[in-house]
């Protein structure tokens, strides 16, 4: 049986220390999808959506939910991010796809940031096209690749 690391010996919730962990790079990419309609993934890109360009604005909004994370997540460590970028991709016909990177020098992982990041994104994708699209659904947020500490790599098989 795995032991959860979030919970001390009595099953009560458990910030984990870290402060015996070697120092390492760390890096981790999520992803999420956006699903829309045709015409809207169109005006994404065109610059056709009324409250501006939405990509921009998610980009920005990732990057600060990255910054963010361990006020949103209760149990995770606040972490001196080195990098996070935030990209977007469309998948036609009706799909956009939210990637996030987060890097780290640190004692625990970014996969929260990362996943953070992606979904905060694509919830501001849906923010501001909810006026011309509103039956979009944000599916699949999924942590792509890790890599460094004490697992090493790990990528996400047919990502």
């Amino acid at each position: 049986m795995t032991k959860l690391t979030h919970l001390n010996a009595g099953g009560a919730a458990n910030m984990v220390d870290v402060s015996e962990k070697a120092s390492s790079q760390r890096i981790a990419v999520a992803e999420a999808e956006v699903c829309m309609n045709e015409t809207t993934l169109a005006e994404i890109f065109e610059g056709g959506v009324p409250k501006g360009d939405v990509l921009a604005v998610a980009r920005i909004a990732g990057i600060q939910a990255a910054k963010r994370c361990s006020d949103l997540i209760p149990l995770c460590h606040p972490l001196p991010l080195n990098k996070v970028a935030v990209e977007f991709a469309a998948a036609p016909p009706d799909r956009l796809k939210v990637t996030a990177e987060c890097r780290v020098t640190g004692q625990t992982g970014v996969e929260m940031e990362a996943l953070t990041a992606a979904s905060i994104a694509a919830l501001t994708i849906y923010d501001m096209c909810k006026a011309i699209d509103r039956g979009m659904s944000v599916q699949n947020l999924r942590l792509l690749r890790k890599e460094g500490g004490k697992s090493g790599t790990w990528v996400r098989p047919g990502s």
